[in-house]
């Protein structure tokens, strides 16, 4: 049975928690290892399998983050149904293995485009079951006034990584190789799967199952269009998480084609970035509650990072514009999900966070490919371009809803 959880004080208060404890000390280490990776393999399609092809990095992001919208009817009713700590179990070993196998390509030589894609798409696969049972696992292990501050953890947490990972996958590509990069990353599984195994079982507190038959992901789509809260902020994500968000290939093309710059500037490009996430993450942590005017003040100072960005004419002063990006979609993201967490019903919670998931991370494919287009014919400083438009084209979304809904239905 879990015990009464003691509302605590503070930006770290969820770390009180024994279960939450473990679960974020597995995580950051996995999360470090998947950041790794990323890098390594944008790297490894830019610079070893292509001739600095940014349209064929958007279309590795396509494969691996498509799943997403087409296994949606799937994913989000799984969280909802399973047992989220089982399911994770299965996902993590499986994305280890994963990793493992990219790795012994990579490292033996025997790595081609071809196979990169596949890889791709499986992990993506994988990923699409993971990713809302992992958001929404936290619930289990943090309840009440306090599920806000560890939502934001995570982010924290996740985007921390994205501060170490690339660094130290840029110094390990120029020292011994991309393959050893993704041969860590499988290792570092071993951390998150630990935590799992780990948890105190009674200290959970177990979510209510959905119910079987059919029409579970109907009810789903039929609970978000009831909320005209839960739509403005699904709409922003869309066009931000489509257009905006496709930092490998902003980060690459740019270091690549604008600032020819090696792989170690590479990481520390996209350190850069995760230093402004992981502000955005912790300043969110001290917020009592989210709020839809934060989500348009963060999509708006997106529009102006990108902006700013586009036009920086070196390296660190590029880098400076991507910790103000950072800030921007992590303090978007990370009150979105934290919103629709507190503000849907447990019995729905996976199939929306799925939706969210579908939206922020599914988008890609659509946008990818346009963003890295974008990026190969006119230049990499007009894809940024592409990615402040929607940043301010979310914020106008924004706006309009407090205009229109908030007094009425404020969200959280």
């Amino acid at each position: 049975m879990a015990t009464p959880e003691v509302l605590a004080t503070g930006t770290f208060r969820s770390l009180g928690v024994f279960n939450y404890r473990v679960w974020a000390s597995g995580a950051i280490v996995s999360n470090i290892g998947t950041w790794m990776q990323r890098t390594a393999q944008d790297w490894v399609v830019l610079t070893q399998l292509t001739h600095n092809n940014a349209t064929v990095v958007g279309v590795v992001m396509a494969l691996q983050f498509g799943p997403q919208v087409l296994l949606l009817p799937f994913t989000g009713l799984a969280a909802d149904r399973l047992d989220r700590r089982k399911l994770l179990m299965a996902t993590q070993a499986s994305m280890g293995f994963l990793a493992l196998g990219l790795g012994l390509l990579t490292v033996t030589g025997a790595v081609r485009l071809w196979q990169v894609y596949l890889f791709a798409l499986l992990l993506g696969c994988v990923t699409a079951f993971d990713a809302p049972a992992r958001q929404t696992f936290v619930s289990e292990l943090v309840v009440g006034p306090n599920l806000s501050n560890a939502v934001a953890l995570n982010s924290t947490s996740f985007n921390a990584a994205r501060m170490i990972g690339p660094a130290v996958a840029g110094v390990l590509i120029s020292v011994v190789g991309s393959g050893w990069v993704f041969l860590v990353n499988a290792a570092t599984f071993g951390a998150v799967l630990l935590s799992l195994r780990f948890l105190r079982l009674r200290e959970l507190h177990p979510a209510v199952r959905a119910a079987r038959g059919r029409g579970g992901f109907a009810e789903g789509l039929r609970y978000v269009w009831a909320r005209p809260d839960i739509r403005t902020i699904l709409l922003m994500l869309f066009l931000v998480g489509t257009f905006g968000m496709n930092f490998p290939i902003f980060i690459s093309s740019m270091s690549v084609s604008v600032f020819h710059l090696g792989s170690r500037e590479f990481g520390l490009l996209t350190s850069a970035l995760a230093v402004g996430s992981v502000v955005g993450a912790l300043l969110s942590a001290r917020r009592a509650s989210p709020r839809v005017s934060l989500l348009a003040v963060g999509a708006a100072v997106f529009g102006v990072g990108c902006a700013l960005a586009a036009v920086m004419p070196t390296f660190w002063l590029f880098g400076m514009a991507l910790v103000v990006v950072g800030v921007a979609s992590q303090t978007l993201t990370t009150t979105a999900n934290s919103s629709i967490q507190l503000a849907t019903d447990p019995v729905m919670r996976g199939r929306v966070i799925s939706i969210l998931l579908a939206i922020v991370v599914g988008g890609t494919p659509i946008g990818a490919p346009i963003v890295g287009w974008v990026a190969d014919a006119f230049g990499p400083r007009w894809s940024l371009g592409l990615g402040a438009t929607a940043g301010f084209a979310a914020a106008v979304v924004g706006v309009y809803h407090l205009l229109k809904y908030a007094r009425k239905q404020p969200v959280g």
